[in-house]
């Protein structure tokens, strides 16, 4: 079968047995954005429950379902959208929406309006479904396809990296004395009192944010002005015993929508280790001192397996083998979580950052090998998976808060069926309708 590599090329003199650098390095800031911006939601589930005194875990989940669901509706269309104006202006394009929705929880904090928050989060969510449509098939083939997982573990660690920052910044923005807060909001009967309280809680919201703008749209010129290459597909012709077989539709590719929804499960467990962590932590009456920045410990071992992926993917480990041994892995903790308490319960959903943490830079280029001219496609697809997010914390909270499913129990039922899949996919799943 041919590379991924063999099938699409660069418009550059790059070597396709290396990867290109300057394309690399941008990529790698990229996924710092993308890692800032997505674990930013840690924090803001239970800043948002406390500042716009939501009632249960179910309604500041939320937060996360907006994030995500953008990538179903909007990937498809961003992978239509880099058609048109291609890689670079589509990376300039998202960063400026990207901007746009930070600035909408301005007049949502003055507001205190829930319905604002969510809009600049799922505007937010469409700006990275354009990006992360452009970016995660330009990372896989700017250099051998078999390396690709070390390339985004790379990129990963820039991801990780700003997630385990941004849950300390704003942590400290965001969170500093919440529990004094809480315990004011709870003592205060007169509304104008409590209120007033909460609007100067919200005001946290504005210099971080304006930030983050001015930021994005800063690196947005940066990158209209940057020589990035573009990517050009040939056609996709599969070697099978010196016959050529040619593919003209995207649903000849069943290992695909199995990547698709092998994502959607990577997500899935992503989330719920990284942003699910802080209210299971709350659960198990852990210091809330540590709480606070419990996504950073997750996003932590992440980066110990993303260096580890760097190191030995493809020298030591294939990328499959390394989704199996991560996915068992997830099992194995999972299970530990549920059936133990205090902090070897906390610290076993800590720890599957470490299983979750190779398991993006496998899916992704198994999912989209051999696509030829459907790569954009196939990535948008890919993409859509990302939606995972999106429904494991209300899933989680629906199980816990409306059916009363012990917490502990309740995250079991939600990660298992996840990790299986998974497993099933790394054995076999990326193996169909690929020549052999």
């Amino acid at each position: 079968m041919l590379h991924l590599n063999q099938t699409i090329k660069m418009t550059s003199t790059t070597p396709q047995n290396r990867t290109a650098l300057l394309p690399m390095v941008i990529c790698c800031a990229l996924f710092f954005i993308f890692g800032f911006v997505t674990w930013a939601n840690g924090t803001l589930i239970p800043f948002l429950k406390l500042a716009l005194d939501l009632e249960t875990d179910l309604q500041a989940f939320f937060v996360t379902f907006a994030s995500y669901i953008a990538y179903f509706f909007l990937a498809l269309p961003s992978s239509w959208i880099l058609r048109k104006i291609g890689f670079k202006n589509g990376l300039v394009l998202g960063m400026v929406i990207l901007g746009v929705g930070s600035l909408i929880f301005i007049p949502a904090a003055d507001n205190r309006s829930y319905g604002l928050f969510l809009t600049g989060i799922f505007i937010q969510g469409s700006a990275m479904a354009l990006l992360q449509t452009a970016v995660n098939p330009y990372l896989s083939i700017i250099g051998p396809i078999d390396s690709a997982a070390a390339r985004i573990s790379i990129a990963g660690l820039c991801n990780k990296g700003a997630g385990v920052l941004v849950p300390i910044i704003f942590g400290v923005l965001f969170l500093k004395n919440s529990e004094e807060v809480t315990a004011k909001i709870a003592a205060t009967t007169d509304i104008n009192a409590k209120n007033a309280i909460l609007d100067e809680l919200l005001q946290r919201v504005h210099t971080p944010y304006i930030a983050l703008a001015v930021i994005f749209v800063l690196f947005a010129v940066l990158i209209k002005f940057v020589n990035l290459p573009e990517v050009n597909e040939e056609e996709d012709t599969v070697a099978d015993n010196s016959k050529s077989v040619t593919k003209n539709s995207i649903f000849q590719y069943p290992h695909l929508f199995l990547g698709a929804f092998a994502i959607f499960c990577c997500v899935a467990v992503e989330v719920m280790a990284g942003d699910g962590i802080t209210t299971y932590g709350r659960e198990l009456n852990i210091n809330p001192s540590i709480v606070r920045i419990s996504t950073s410990f997750t996003l932590i071992c992440m980066l110990v397996g993303y260096v580890f992926g760097v190191v030995a993917i493809p020298r030591i480990i294939s990328q499959q083998m390394a989704l199996r041994i991560c996915a068992i892995l997830g099992v194995t903790l999972s299970c530990i979580s549920a059936f133990t308490a205090g902090n070897v319960s906390f610290y076993a959903v800590a720890l599957l950052g470490l299983a979750n943490s190779l398991m993006w830079p496998a899916i992704f280029p198994l999912g989209i090998k051999g696509l030829g001219k459907f790569t954009k496609t196939g990535s948008a697809i890919m993409i859509m998976g990302i939606a995972g997010g999106a429904l494991v914390l209300p899933i989680y909270g629906f199980l816990k808060d409306r059916l009363h499913i012990d917490f502990q129990h309740a995250f079991l039922y939600t990660m298992l069926p996840a990790y299986i899949y998974i497993i099933y996919f790394a054995i076999k799943g990326h193996k169909l309708g690929t020549a052999k």
